[in-house]
């Protein structure tokens, strides 16, 4: 497996749609923002076959962390927490980012717990999915 950076905006959509919308059912909608064009994306790679993918939001002294997903033919593998540390690796290298974000959902707080994440909000819905703000210091 290989990440890295893309700027292939449409791959990574197409995967957020297969995981997100068609999987768990979240709408349109909801996934779809502006924030795709000033995002910096990664894309996970199995067998020549994009499996994953991450965006990264910059903001003051905090990268936010957003839209990881991976094909279920890929999940156990480990894919998901490399993807998450090569977030955290590109995030050290820009300078000023001393901690990193994301909105995690329920069922994935112990899996950023592993990865040093904490939980620094109570539940709240995003989607129709319970979320917890989370955060990590680099």
């Amino acid at each position: 497996m290989r990440i890295e950076l893309t700027g292939d905006i449409a791959t990574c959509r197409d995967l957020r749609r297969a995981v997100f919308i068609d999987e768990q059912g979240i709408a349109e909608a909801d996934e779809w923002d502006d924030l795709d064009d000033q995002a910096i994306h990664l894309l996970a790679w199995r067998d020549g076959r994009a499996v994953g993918t991450a965006r990264i939001l910059l903001k003051g002294q905090v990268g936010k962390l957003g839209r990881i997903c991976v094909l279920p033919q890929a999940r156990g593998t480990g894919l998901g927490a490399q993807m998450v540390r090569a977030s955290m690796d590109i995030l050290r290298t820009r300078p000023g980012i001393m901690q990193v974000r994301l909105s995690a959902q329920e069922s994935a707080i112990g899996f950023y717990e592993k990865l040093g994440f904490a939980v620094v909000s109570g539940a709240y819905d995003d989607a129709g999915i319970p979320h917890y703000d989370m955060i990590r210091e680099l």
